[in-house]
Parts: C-alpha cells; structure tokens; sequence
C-alpha cells in the first residue's frame, strides 16, 4: 500500500511538473507576442479586419469643339442597411414610413420592403443591400427618406458609389473618343483621345476606411473620406459633332450599299490641321452591321495606290524635271520593265497625251514613264524627295498603334530597280490614310504641312490648363509655283478627269482618286481586293477642309469599285453637306458705319425731343417710331395706322397739350 502511495505521489508530481512546463511555455509564448511579435499580430489583425479602400476619381468630361459632350463619367450609387445600427424605438417608428417611400422611388410594394428591412434586422444582417446602379437624384431621394436621414450610425445607412464612362453621342466616333479598360489577359488598354491623354482626364484616386464585418463584407467607419477624390480635367477635342455625324452617316450609307468589309473617312481643317470628323468602321460577320472596332485611319498601313501619284508631280514639277505639258505615248496601256507589267485601268490605254491630263485620267503608263525617265539614274533623289516631305516617318500621333509608313531606300538589302516603277503608281510604298491627308491638306494649305491634331485644350471648368497649338511638320513641302500647278491639276481630276462623275458647276472640289490592289501576292491571288479611296480638299479655290475616304474591300460583283464611284460620292456628301446645311457664320460688316440719312432724321428727333414743349409738335414726315415716342414723352396717347412715315395727325399743331389726349397717326 506504501508503495502505491508513492507510485502515485511520482505521477501526481510528474503531472504537476508537466503542467508547471505547459504554463511556463504558455507564458513565455504569451510573453513574446505581447512584446516581440504583438506589433505583427496587432497590424495583421487590423489588416484584416480594417482596411483602406480606394475611391476612384471622377474623370474629367471630353467635349467636342462645338462644346458637346462626347464622354462623361456618371456616378452609380449603391445603397445599404446596416439593421443593427438603429435603436429599436429608431427602427419601430420609421420602418414603415421607409418602406412607403422606397415603394415610391423603386417600384416594389411596401409590404416587400417592410418584410425585408425586418428580416435583416431580426438576422443582424449589417450588410442589406436596398438598391444598386441609382442615379444621384434617386440617391439623393432615398438619403433624405424617414431613418436613413438619421445618417449612417444611426439611421444604419451606407451608402457606396461607382462611376461608369457613358458617352452622350452612342457609337459615332467611339474609338477616337476611346476608352481605358483591364482587357481579357489583364493588360490596361488605353485607346483614343480617352487613353492618350489619361494623365489629365483620370484625377487622383481618394481613400475611404472600412471594417471587415460579417460574411466577408465591409462597412465605411466614418462618413468622411480619409483623402477625398480629385476629379479629373476636361479635354476640349477638335471634333465638330456636326460634321462627325455627316461623315459618320456618308460613309456607312457607301459600306452598306457595296458591301464593303470596313472604311474610313476623316474631315480635317486645312489651316490648322485639326480633324473635325473622323469615323472607322467595320463590318460585324455575324451581323452584318458596321462598328467602330479598329481606328483604320491611323493605324492601317497599305499601298495608297493611285492617291500616290500627288508625289510623282511634286517631285518632278519641284525638281524642275519636266512640266505638265510633256507629251508620253501610253502605248497601248501596257509598259514593261524587267517582266513585270504596268497596266492603265483604261483598256487600250490614252494614247499620247500630256502628263498634266495623264495625271487627271490616272495613267499608269503616263506616270511611270515620267518618273522612271527622271529617276532611273538616281533614284535616291526620288526617295529623298519623299523623305524631305516626311512622309517616311509616322505622324507622331499621340494615340497607340499609329500605323507607319514603307518608303524604300536604295541603300536596303531587298532594293531592286522595279520598286521605283512601282512606287510612282503606289505600289511598293504603304502610308495610313491620315499620313496621305495629311499631304493633300499641305498643298490645300500653300504649302505647309501641319500635324493631324485632335485636342485643342485641356480645361478646369473656365480655366485653361493647357493649350495645343498648331504644329507644322514642313513649313514648305515644295514651291509656290508647283503648288498653283497642283491646285489646278487637282481641280481638272473633278472637273474632267477621273472624278469627273463628282463634279458641280455649283460647288468647287479638288481632289484624287485611288483604286489598288491589296492581298494581289497572298494565297494565289484568292485573297485579292480592292481598296477604293478618294482625297482632296473643297472649296477647290480658297479651301477650309480636307478630306480622305478610304473603303475596302467593295462588292466587286457590283462592277464598280474605282475609287470614284464607291469612295468619290461620300467625299461629295460630306462636303455639299458642310456647306449648304451648317448654320451660318457670315459676319455683318461696317456695322459703326454712319449712314447720313439716318444721322439726320435722328438729329431731328433730338432736336425735338430735348424741348420743354407746351404746344403740339409738327410730326409730319418723321418716322412712325420717333413720332410716337416723341409724343408719348409729352404725355400724349398715341394710336398709329400704317407703317412708314408720318402722313397725317389728328391733333393739329399749335395746339395747347392736354395730358392724356389721344391722337392718331395715319403712316405710309
């Protein structure tokens, strides 16, 4: 029994010992979270149960130039309710009245909301979501309603807000107003004037302060931000909504009517180089329908075709190698160099005619034969040319993407003398149709060239954060004197030439046609199209705009797809349309000028008029209106018949004024 008892005084006092071990352990381990590790603890637990959230700032609004809104954030509100908040004498007085009003505003029965706000409260539910995507007038309703007007701690209120990019005009001009989105690899996407001038539209981002409560959800602890969002500035663009709807339309009527597979067409000013319209579409296969997917304008690089030949002639007419009136044989319509065959459109060719009119009726023959005879020796000087013009570097358009240029030198490895046959008909050379208006804006412009630009001004509210003005690429792309010869070139193009079909003896145009080939080496030739263009500039005497229409892939079934007959006529749209339906903008002139007749009757009148009269006044012969003014001034009434001067009164002069006679006056 003795030695049971110590058996067991062994295990009570080994127990004892290891209970003793676990609590010194437990202190220890108490004692270093509280003062080794309890600033880790500490900060996770706040980390995890207090949080930061960010507010993101409004963004500035993008307008047109004519002050229209193209883009606008607009607030989304969310609205919440937290049922422990409210006392429960808080809760029982308002909860039916609230229910009424919600009803009111969203549009579900009393009896519902009352149900819900109930069962949220009898399940502590801190998190009830009332109603999500509210405009801020049927926020502003719901905040004012009986208990939510108590404000968050005790009204139980929360209210969340999220802004959503709209823009006022739909579709027209989408992907030039541009968005900034996380796409579907998670990359930030900018795009457009949205995108490229981000750094002022996006503002700086606020803070708020949330508690982590039940099922995973957060709760705002103040009312107050702990750093209010900035919102953004405004970015004034170029863009005339006007005219951006003219060119939109025009150029989706032409894509429907060819079946075209996608197209472009920018308006821009030709002194200032600021674009006023542009509009990108293409064709959904599903659908059918177009969209603005691709900016085409600016970022498609391909063979201009004959849009091209304008460089032929500056080179040739600048360089003094050859005037218009130079003579070529376009035997047959059909030249040759090294294998390779150069056609005209025009079966059998023009004949011999001069390179001014080979130039109007787009002979490849003609155009070929020129360059190659001036150039064949030295073609770099054909390519520096082009270089000195700028047309071998981009534009330096501030979007992403922008499409660039091929210009060949003769020092690459894959040079070979057929390029520059080819080049001189817009082969062998790719430009974006923005890079190609912007040449033809340079000679409606005398000369220089200026930079495509599509926002005028950065704005807060009134106040001018920064202003973009003009930029000038070349001052001088060639002489004064080649430019009058290309002017009338151009002009002969419509008047007589391949443009012949566009022409008005009512309104004057200048411009180009093109028709290429694309894809012609590409699967056999099976993926070969055609892309359709037309550039130039109107009024064809003191132009004010430039434009480009570019449409590929036509319907060729249709037999029609030259650049006259599919892109021509939206160029002619857009431009009889700019002038005879915009509202006008005459200034009146000479309005301080002195006309000495009116000088004379107001001379009179004053005279009259200044003295202290007692009698009645002679009127005859003065002006219907100075007449009853004058009288009325003297206290008479006056009835007047007619309109013109003063023929007769019934009052005769001389006589004594009694106030408040009447008189009448017979006018002619």
């Amino acid at each position: 029994m003795a030695v049971e008892d110590k058996y067991i005084s062994y295990r009570i006092y080994l127990v004892a010992f290891a209970i003793l071990l676990m609590a010194i352990a437990i202190a220890v381990k108490l004692t270093n979270i509280q003062w080794v590790e309890g600033d880790y603890y500490r900060k996770l637990a706040k980390e995890r149960t207090v949080k930061n959230f960010v507010i993101p700032a409004n963004k500035g609004n993008i307008y047109s130039a004519d002050g229209s809104l193209l883009a606008t954030s607009i607030p989304n509100y969310e609205i919440r309710f937290d049922a422990v908040a409210p006392k429960a004498e808080a809760f029982e007085k308002n909860v039916k009245s609230l229910s009424d009003s919600l009803a009111s505003v969203l549009g579900k029965p009393s009896n519902f909301f009352e149900n819900e706000l109930r069962k949220a409260r009898a399940n502590k539910n801190r998190y009830y979501l009332v109603a999500r995507k509210l405009s801020y007038t049927q926020y502003s309703k719901i905040k004012s309603f009986p208990l939510f007007n108590l404000g968050a701690y005790k009204g139980g209120i929360i209210i969340e807000q999220e802004t959503v990019r709209e823009h006022p005009i739909g579709k027209i001009a989408e992907r030039t107003i541009g968005y900034d989105r996380i796409d579907e690899s998670g990359q930030l996407k900018r795009v457009g004037i949205e995108g490229a001038f981000g750094k002022y539209l996006n503002g700086k981002d606020g803070k708020i302060l949330k508690q982590k409560i039940a099922k995973g959800q957060w709760k705002p602890i103040r009312d107050v931000n702990e750093v209010d969002p900035q919102d953004g500035y405004d970015v004034i663009s170029t863009i005339d909504v006007y005219i951006q709807d003219i060119a939109h339309h025009a150029l989706l009527k032409q894509l429907e009517e060819y079946g075209a597979e996608h197209g472009c067409v920018v308006v821009m000013e030709t002194k200032t180089g600021q674009v006023k319209a542009i509009s990108n579409l293409g064709r959904d296969e599903k659908s059918g329908n177009y969209y603005e997917t691709i900016n085409y304008a600016v970022a498609e690089s391909h063979e201009p075709g004959s849009t091209f030949k304008l460089v032929d002639m500056i080179a040739l007419l600048d360089d003094n190698k050859v005037d218009t009136s130079k003579v070529y044989d376009s035997r047959g319509g059909v030249i040759t160099y090294r294998g390779d065959k150069v056609r005209d459109s025009h079966e059998g060719g023009y004949g011999k005619i001069s390179l001014g009119k080979g130039f109007e009726v787009s002979s490849n023959t003609i155009l070929v034969q020129a360059v190659v005879e001036n150039y064949k020796n030295n073609p770099q000087q054909f390519i520096d040319r082009i270089n000195k013009m700028g047309l071998n570097k981009p534009l330096g358009l501030p979007f992403q993407g922008e499409g660039k240029p091929i210009v060949h030198q003769t020092s690459d490895k894959n040079w070979n003398p057929n390029i520059l046959p080819w080049m001189a008909f817009g082969y062998s050379v790719a430009m974006t149709p923005l890079q190609t208006l912007t040449l033809y804006n340079a000679v409606a412009n005398n000369g220089e060239m200026v930079k495509p630009q599509f926002v005028s001004e950065i704005k807060e509210w009134n106040k001018t954060i920064k202003k973009y003005d003009k930029q000038i690429i070349n001052p001088k792309i060639c002489s004064d004197a080649t430019i009058k010869k290309l002017k009338a070139l151009l002009s002969n193009v419509v008047k007589r030439g391949t443009g012949a079909k566009l022409y008005s003896k009512d309104f004057s145009m200048a411009g180009k046609t093109g028709t290429a080939q694309a894809n012609y080496g590409k699967n056999g030739g099976n993926d070969k199209h055609y892309i359709s263009s037309f550039v130039g500039f109107f009024p064809a005497e003191h132009p004010k705009y430039s434009c480009i229409v570019v449409v590929h892939a036509p319907n060729t079934s249709m037999n029609n797809y030259y650049g006259a007959d599919v892109a021509g006529p939206v160029f002619k749209r857009i431009a009889q349309k700019i002038f005879t339906d915009a509202p006008s903008t005459n200034e009146i002139k000479n309005l301080n000028r002195k006309i000495q007749k009116q000088e004379n009757n107001y001379d009179s009148y004053f005279v009259k008029s200044e003295k202290k009269l007692q009698l009645i006044p002679n009127v005859k012969g003065m002006s219907g209106m100075d007449a009853v003014a004058l009288l009325e001034n003297l206290g008479i009434k006056v009835k007047a018949v007619g309109v013109g001067k003063v023929k007769k009164q019934s009052l005769a002069a001389g006589q004594n004024i009694v106030k408040n006679t009447t008189i009448l006056l017979e006018l002619s």
